[in-house]
This record gives structure tokens, sequence and C-alpha cells, in this order.
């Protein structure tokens, strides 16, 4: 590189660069303690549901007049991917999947046009439709919990100090969304006898009237008495059950106290909606979410303050128990991994000080704080945190950071033995290797560019990779042509002795192979090229994953009965699992929850919906050890004790939420064939011994009792079929009669029929029902009944009833190779499906596949970037031939290193063997160049291949020493654990691969001879 000389020019502004190190490593220390730490990198959660209902309709009523028109209307949605809607009789929640590419600001207002869409459709909807209700927030992450229980309060009692406590926590500054979990709503209950209503002559309508009327709050005017206004104020109005007691009614001239006629109790809704238990008493529970932009360590601490002074102030009997505590998990895993960092830079300084001597290695070691308090710095500009990702990329590019300033101190430690001054070695230093250490840096970039270009959830969760690699290598060629040269100048001695002179038997033994290599070229070519395809061939035993699982303590239990069944028998279900778990050593504590899941307290974890037959348990156990040891003993006990229950055992997952790990969907456009194909599908994954039991999403019709009304009859005696449903709606699950207000609460008056008349079947044939005339009929004098069976809940997808099949996995494989093996039995029996009905592989799968295709449309950029990058520095298509045809060799050390380990090639290590390409290629072009130099110094090319190799076999080495042996940290970590021993694998093999079948195919390829007067090679 000719022209201005940066490396000279910094050595003639030496305070300048002394004052710009110092700088650099202060604002990178400011930087440093100013990032934000975090667990796992943040990814948006493209989901929102619409939920809407219609009260009293059936479910194929539902589907076809409600669900049908929400998700037809959305399909307008240019940003959709796809709906999942799941329909309950009266009820649907539809979700809406936006593309994976969508992101930013797109995501919100995709969500604000989902609301228009259904406001413009609001009037197409038939009569009694209730209207929708949207929860964009689906992705709010809850990262502290609280469970609050207490010994001798009343539960309206512990509520309001939890009400008390939340409007504490929310004064913090840095607190956002706060949730109460498992409360229970009060309710008056008026409880009718049907009979003795019916025997006094009552209308139960009549009487409701009455309450409401009184309960009114209706403006009663304002008088202008001169200067003054004075309001009107009309008393009647509820303040207690007790007002209710003490309420007249009046019929037929003749007054009735509503006490004489209906039992008046306050209490809690029956059935409840969900509940929340600690340890298994019940239990209110807090989940805090943070604002966006926060540090959850200082908010962390600040929360922690708050609840000490908050648990001084309650009183004896109510109890404080941490469920969730994100800002310590995430202390913990940052320190984890800022550790690894520490010991990563240590292993890099001993080789650096190992293999370059004490002076050199000092040269080298302090470049490493120079770049990393520079990465720093932009980090916090670009406001990326610690976090697994962002220090996972800081230890992979400490390997290679590294890099350009042993080559640049390298070359000048050349120029010293040859006799230079440090001046001139450091101005030789940017005029020799500045471009092609450039050229080499920006091609290992380019080898990352399908992370930072991937559309995916799990892209975006990597995204801080690509990010934080690209800053710190582009920052070490800087520090390299700039800040190297001047700390050469001062710390390398004046004159240096040739390490030629005094040649170990190592570098003699690979002279020899060296020049062997490059003598028998054709074999050497031969040899390498059987290794690449025994790489290929092998391949087929390396088990493919999408995200490892997480290596968090906690264990999730989830538990789903029959869809018909009630929220309390899912109780007595949960409260059996439960009593399991009293007294386990391995359990540091557990929380649970009846008719809803947790609340989201990672952003990876898998929410599910609210129904009444599910439950869910949340253990936090002693280790990953005392994890794995719960997780069997419950998996047995489920086995054997809970047949006929889905019970599911797994621990978090990392990167975007699957679920089970084997999922295949079959649609169609009618309900029942698919149910009953769904069950042939089951019959056909059950043949696999590797796949566990296979449930389905929904599958099982549960008992209705249809009323079938003699409409004649009927309209003779004035009763209605609007009459007797809204009868039947009343005495079973009650209606709301008005309400009381307490404090800042709203206390439904529910009117329904006393527990015997409700809770029997038989008792609904004499529910005595007002006639036309003023007089009761009995409901079994015009109506039959019968049993019949229906779906209590269907799902769909993309507008077609869609059943997931899903099933766990028995023993080490992964999904990816056991829907391999079930393709072909898969694709046969879905070759046998009528038109129209279809198998789809869904789960890990299929998130995988979604995650690796845009990598994939990726790849040809980045090749072309790298080929342009090529061509630019060495101008010939022969040399950029012989270049790139190094790179797909890596796979070799791939292989090797993934097969005997076991460690399954996921997303990451993905992304760690596409890196390898550009690091492959920066070593190459390295070589080439000097290749290129020493031939334009007029030495023969035989002789400049042979130096050349020789040469740049030791800075080659040793930067692959420092990477591979950098990131022996992570390797015992689950996440980077595969892509940890991938590149390991890569960089070492690769590495020997560039220095001895590069040369051998270089001269192949230009044909060059073998002088008769070879290099020496024994006598030295």
């Amino acid at each position: 590189m000719n022209g201005f000389n940066l490396s000279d020019w910094a050595l003639r502004h030496r305070s300048l660069i002394w004052y710009l190190m110092v700088i650099a490593l202060v604002a990178g220390v400011l930087s440093y303690l100013n990032l934000g730490r975090e667990e796992d990198p943040a990814f948006a959660i493209k989901t929102m549901t619409v939920s809407a209902s219609w009260p009293g309709a059936s479910l194929d009523e539902t589907l076809s007049q409600v669900t049908e028109r929400i998700e037809r209307k959305l399909e307008e949605l240019d940003t959709l991917d796809y709906t999942k809607s799941v329909t309950t009789p009266g009820q649907t929640t539809v979700f809406v999947n936006l593309a994976e590419t969508v992101r930013g600001v797109r995501i919100t207002d995709s969500w604000t046009r989902v609301r228009n869409m259904m406001s413009d459709i609001r009037g197409d909807f038939p009569q009694g439709f209730a209207g929708f209700a949207f929860n964009d927030q689906f992705g709010d992450v809850f990262g502290n919990i609280y469970a609050f229980t207490t010994d001798g309060l009343t539960p309206r009692q512990l509520r309001d100090y939890v009400e008390e406590v939340r409007r504490r926590v929310l004064a913090i500054p840095e607190a956002g969304k706060i949730d109460i979990l498992g409360a229970q709503d009060e309710v008056v209950y008026l409880e009718f006898s049907t009979q003795r209503i019916a025997a006094l002559g009552l209308d139960q309508q009549a009487v409701i009237d009455t309450l409401q009327s009184q309960n009114a709050i209706t403006p009663s005017g304002v008088i202008q008495a001169g200067p003054e206004r004075i309001a009107v104020r009309v008393s009647g109005q509820f303040t207690s059950e007790e007002s209710l007691r003490n309420v007249n009614l009046r019929v037929n001239d003749r007054f009735f106290r509503l006490s004489d006629v209906a039992t008046i109790s306050r209490g809690y809704e029956d059935p409840p909606q969900s509940l929340f238990r600690y340890g298994g008493k019940p239990a209110i529970g807090l989940a805090i979410g943070m604002k966006d932009g926060s540090n959850i360590l200082h908010f962390g601490e600040k929360l922690k303050e708050t609840m000490a002074r908050v648990e001084q102030e309650l009183p004896i009997g109510v109890n404080v128990h941490l469920v969730a505590d994100q800002p310590a998990v995430v202390e913990e895993a940052v320190g984890g991994f800022t550790r690894a960092l520490f010991e990563a830079i240590a292993i890099v300084l001993a080789v650096s000080f190992i293999s370059l001597g004490f002076r050199a290695g000092i040269v080298v070691s302090l470049s490493i704080p120079l770049v990393l308090a520079m990465t720093f710095v932009f980090m916090e500009y670009l406001g990326i945190n610690l976090q697994r990702i962002s220090l996972g990329a800081l230890i992979i590019s400490l390997g290679l950071l590294v890099d350009d300033a042993m080559i640049a101190i390298e070359t000048m430690v050349t120029r010293l033995e040859a006799g230079d001054t440090r001046e001139k070695a450091a101005g030789y230093a940017w005029t020799s290797i500045a471009f092609p250490m450039l050229t080499g840096t920006l091609v290992t970039v380019a080898g990352f560019i399908p992370i930072g270009l991937n559309s995916s959830s799990a892209g975006e969760y990597t995204f801080s990779l690509f990010e934080v690699i690209a800053i710190s290598l582009l920052l070490s060629w800087v520090v390299a042509v700039l800040f190297a040269p001047l700390l050469g100048a001062t710390f390398l001695p004046k004159n240096m002795k040739k390490h030629e002179d005094h040649v170990g038997w190592v570098r003699k033994k690979f002279r020899q192979v060296l020049h062997a290599a490059m003598r028998y070229r054709w074999i050497t070519i031969a040899a390498t090229l059987v290794l690449f395809v025994g790489a290929l061939l092998g391949f087929r035993f390396v088990q493919q994953q999408f995200f490892p699982p997480s290596d968090r303590p906690e264990l999730i239990v989830d538990m789903t009965l029959r869809q018909n069944s009630t929220i309390r028998e899912t109780q007595v279900q949960m409260d059996r699992l439960e009593a399991s778990l009293v007294g386990d050593e391995d359990i540091v504590r557990w929380t649970s929850y009846v008719g809803a899941g947790a609340a989201r307290f990672i952003l990876s974890y898998d929410v599910q919906p609210p129904n009444p037959y599910f439950g869910q348990v949340v253990i936090l156990t002693k280790s990953v050890e005392a994890r794995e040891r719960l997780r069997a003993k419950l998996v047995d006990k489920a086995q054997k004790e809970f047949q006929g229950i889905d019970v599911l055992v797994k621990g978090l997952e990392l990167g975007p939420p699957v679920g089970r790990p084997i999922q295949y969907r079959l649609s169609g456009p009618d309900v029942e064939k698919v149910r009953a194909f769904s069950l042939q599908l089951a019959d056909v994954l059950g043949k696999d011994t590797r796949v566990g039991a296979v449930v389905y999403d929904w599958n099982e019709p549960s008992r209705v009792i249809k009323v079938d009304i003699l409409q004649d009859k009927a309209r003779q005696l004035g009763v209605s079929s609007e009459q007797i449903a809204s009868s039947l709606n009343s005495i079973v699950a009650g209606a709301t009669v008005t309400q009381i207000r307490d404090s800042i609460y709203l206390v439904n008056v529910v009117g329904r029929a006393q527990a015997a008349d409700r809770n029997s079947v038989e008792a609904l044939q004499g529910l005595q029902l007002p006639s036309g005339s003023g007089s009761s009929v009995p409901l079994g004098a015009i109506a039959t009944f019968e049993y019949g069976l229906e779906q209590p809940v269907v799902w769909r997808r993309s507008r077609q009833p869609t059943i997931t099949l899903k099933a766990s996995i028995v023993g080490p494989a992964q999904p990816a190779t056991i829907v391999s093996s079930l393709a072909p039995s898969v694709a046969e029996f879905s070759g046998k499906l009528p038109l129209d009905y279809k198998v789809e592989v869904g789960g890990t799968v299929e998130d995988s596949g979604k995650s690796q295709a845009p990598i994939v449309a990726v790849v040809p950029l980045m090749l072309l970037t790298m080929l342009t990058l090529l061509m630019l520095q060495l101008q010939s298509f022969n040399s950029m031939v012989l270049v790139v045809s190094v790179a797909p060799l890596g796979l070799i050390g791939v292989v090797a290193a993934l097969v005997p380990s076991g460690a399954p090639l996921g997303f990451v290590a993905i992304l760690g063997v596409l890196a390898l390409i550009g690091i492959l290629i920066r070593n190459s072009v390295i070589l080439v160049t000097q290749i290129d130099a020493l031939k334009a110094e007029g030495k023969p090319l035989w002789e400049a291949v042979y130096e050349a190799s020789d040469h740049r076999a030791r800075p080659i080495l040793l930067t692959a020493a420092a990477a591979s042996l950098a990131l022996i940290p992570i390797s015992r970590e689950i996440f980077w654990g595969p892509m940890a021993y991938a590149m390991m694998g890569g960089i070492i093999v690769g590495t020997l691969i560039t220095l001895i079948f590069l040369p051998a195919l270089y001269v192949a390829w230009f044909r060059v001879r073998e002088p008769e007067a070879e290099p020496a090679v024994a006598e030295e």
C-alpha cells in the first residue's frame, strides 16, 4: 500500500496516539459499567390475540359466524404469516402471527391495522355479538414475581395489601406493567329456589329490574342557589350485602323481603377463572415488568429495597415469597459469561507470551484491552447489552482480533531481524500487510453476514453476534495499524537475532512435511479430497438441532385434563401432583397455576392460553443435576399415577419458544374427517420407538344436553326460546343483576339457582318458567331433553380446522433425526389423504427450517461479498480460485469434532460453520499475498511458495491456536458448546490444510516444477 502511511504517521504523533489509547481505555471502562445486562437478547414476539364472544352460540355457530369472519378479514393483512384460532361455544381467540421478516415499527403498525380491520367489520356480526378484545402485548415479560400468602386473613384482605404493594412498586421509575395473579373477585350471590319463586308467583326478571333501578346512578340535578351551586344526591344505592337483605319487593300489592325469597351471601367467584398457589397454598401473585431500555440490575436493586420496606410494614400473618428474580439470574448469568471472557483473555495472553516472547507478547496483550474497550464504547452507543449472545461473540472474536496484532508484530519482528530500525519496521508493516489484513478482516466479517441479515426470530435472537464480532474485528485492524506500531516501537528491542538461526524440531518437521506435500502434490490433493468426501459421508452421523435446552434449573410441569373437565377437577389433580413435591430435597420452591399458565417470566417462555382443564407447576430446583433427577421422578409418577391425563415435564427453552419437539399438523375442511385422520396419523408416528406418547391439542368430544323446545306449545303458553335460554343461563351459570361499589372494587351481584337446582341435570326438567298469563310452566311440559356429543374446542390454522399431534422424545435422538426417519411413512400416509387435506411438520423442525431458510437466501450475497473483496485484493482469477478452494475443506474438522463429541449441529453451530469460511479464507489471502510479494521480489515460484508457507506458518498457527483455545471456556456451555466444537475442529484442521494443501494446490495449479537445487530442509 503506497502513499499515505498510517503507521508512520502514528509514530510521528506519538503523544496524540498515547492520548487516544488512554481515552479509549477510560471510555471503554465507563461504557462497560454503563452497559445493560440481560440473560438473553430481546426478540419481538410477533403475535397478537383478537378475542371475541357471542354468548349463547354453539361451537359451529361461533366458528362460522365469528371465527371465520375474523380470519377471513385478517388475510388482507400484508404482513401476516398465518392465523391460529381456538374456538369454544360462544368464544373465540385468534392468534395473529406476523411474517418472520416483519420488524420494528412495522410490527406496531400491523397491530394498529388489525384493530382498524376489526372495527371495519364490526357491523357484519350477528345480533348479540359482544365485541372484541385485543392483546398486542403478548410478549410482555414479568421478570420479578412475588407470592403473598396469609394465615388468618381473608382473600379480600390479602388482596388489599397486595394492591397497596403494587402502588408502591409502580412508584419505582423503571417499573413497567404489573399484573396481579390469582386474585379472586368478590361476588354477592342471590341464590333463588325456583320452586319457591314459582309458588309465590314472583317473576325473577321483575326482581332483577327492581334491584337494578334502585342501584342505578343517574344525575339528579344541580341547584343554582344564588352565588352557589348545590348538587342534589339521591340515596338508595347498595353499599354491601346487608343493603340487599333489607330490600323489600312489591308483588301483587304484597311486600316481600328479598332475603325471604333468596339466600344472600358474599363470597368469591365460583367457579374461579384461575388459581395461583405457592408451595401448594393459596396465594396472590404480583408479576412485575420493567420499562424498555431500563437497566435490570439497577431496577432489581430498587425493587429489592422497596420490597424490604414493604415486608417490614405488612402485618403479621402476611408472608412474602420470591418466586422469580430475573435481576439475580441475569447477574449470575452475566457473571458466568464474564468469567468465561476473562478465562479466554488469559488463554490468548498465554498463547501470545509463549509463542512470541515477552516483549512481542506485551504488544499483542495490550492490543486486546484496547480493542475490547473500544468495542464496549460502540456497544453502548448501539444499545447492545451484555447478554448470552453478545458475551459469547466477544469470546469468539478474542481469538480473531489478536490475529491482526500478531501479524503486524510478526512483520515488525521480521524486519528487525533483517536489520531495520523499529520505526522503519513499523512503517513496513503498513506498506506490506495493512491492505491484505483489511481484506482478510472484511472477509471474516462477511462470513457472519448470514447472521446479520437473517430475518427470522432466531436471527433476531442472534443478531448481536454479528454486530459485536464485526465491530471488534474492524477495530482490531485499526489497533493493528494505528496503535500496535507505536507499542512495537516502544517495547520491542532495537536489534533482534534471527529466530531462523535456531530452528526447533517442530519447525523442522513442518518443513519436511511441507516439502513432501509440494513434491507429491497430487497425492496431497487426492488425500485431502478423500478426507473431504469422508467428512461429507460422516456428516449424516451429526444430528441436527434448533436451539439446545436452557441450562436454567427451573422445571415446568404442564397438566392437561380432558377438555370438558372443570377447574375444580383440575385443582384436585394438581393437588395430587403437588403433594409429591413436598419435602423433595432437590426442590428450592415451586408455584402452581390452575386454569392458566405462568406469566412470561422470561422472553423465551412458552405461554399457554387460559383453560379450566389446564394446570402448570413451575419448580425451581437446586441445580441442573437436581432438575434432571426430579424430571425422571415426575415422568415416572405421571406414567403410573396420572393415566388419561397429559402430563408434560420439561425444562425451559433457549431462543424462540417451540413446545414439544415432535409436532405434525393435520388440516382439512371437515372437522370429523380431520379427527379421524389424526388418529391414523398417530398410529404412524407411534411405530417409531423414539417417539413418546402422542397427544392432540383437541380431539375429545364432550357431552351436551340438547333442550328441544316444542315451539307450538311454547307459543301457546307465551314462552319464547329466548326466555328459556336466559332462564337456563341464570339458573346454571348465574346472571349479573347489579354491582356493589366497594372501595376500588366492583362487586358483582349474581342471581342464580340454589346448588341443588343448578348442579342437577334432572332439576332442569322441573324448572318453572313464567308464562304470558302470569302463571308458571315447568320446562318439561314444553321441551324434551336428550344427550349429545360435540367438540368443546376447535383449533384452526389459516382458516382450516387443524389438529396438532405432539410428542416428546425418548432417548438422546434429536427432533430432526426422528422427523427425517419418519418422513417416508408420513409422506405415504399424506399421499392417501383426500384433496384439501394435508400433513405438515411443525415444532422444532419447522422453526429450524424457518430460521435456516433466510441463511440459505443470504449465502449468495455472502459469497459475492467475499469474492469481490478477494478480487480487489488479489486481482487474479487463479489466485481467487485457490483461496476459495480452501474454505469448504474446513468441514473436515467440523465433522471430526462433532461426531466423536456427540454434539449436534444446531442453529448457532451452523452460524459458526459459515463464519469458518471467512476465517480460513483470511489465512489463505495472507499466504497467497505473501507468495505474490516474494515472486515480485524475483524469487523463483517454487521457492516463493515454500518460503511464504514457511514464513506465514508461525503467525497462522499462532492465531489458530488463539482462536481455537479461546473457545474452550464456552465449550462447557450448553448453548455454545456445539458451535465451539465445530469452530475449534474447523479452525485447527482448516489451518493445517491452508499450510499444507494450499501450497501443494498452488504448485499444481500453476504447474510449478521443483528446481534441481532444492531449498535446504534437513540441514536446517
